[in-house]
């Protein structure tokens, strides 16, 4: 998984705010990394492959609300993948929000 790719992507698909694209980047390169996609959907995780998924959530979502949609069908089918799910996403000067 090229993370950097990935945020990329993310930006030009849907937007939203760096820090929820790198946080939203960072657990699919965790999902990727732990090979569950894999062992669960007989395919690895793709950069392609995420965007498409995050594209069937419901319109008007954010980048991190997509992801979490997604992962919460992915744990529902398989379970085991709601430790994926994006629960808090730091400002650039250090606070937080989700």
């Amino acid at each position: 998984m090229d993370r950097r790719r990935l945020e990329r992507e993310l930006a030009d698909a849907f937007g939203g705010t760096p820090e929820a694209r790198r946080a939203v980047a960072r657990a699919a390169t965790d999902l990727a990394d732990s090979g569950q996609p894999s062992r669960d959907r007989g395919h690895a995780l793709t950069v392609p492959g995420v965007v498409a998924n995050l594209e069937d959530a419901p319109d008007g979502l954010s980048v991190v609300d997509r992801w979490n949609w997604w992962i919460g069908a992915l744990d529902v089918a398989y379970g085991g993948y709601d430790y994926f799910a994006v629960r808090v996403v730091a400002d650039d000067d250090g606070g937080n929000r989700r």
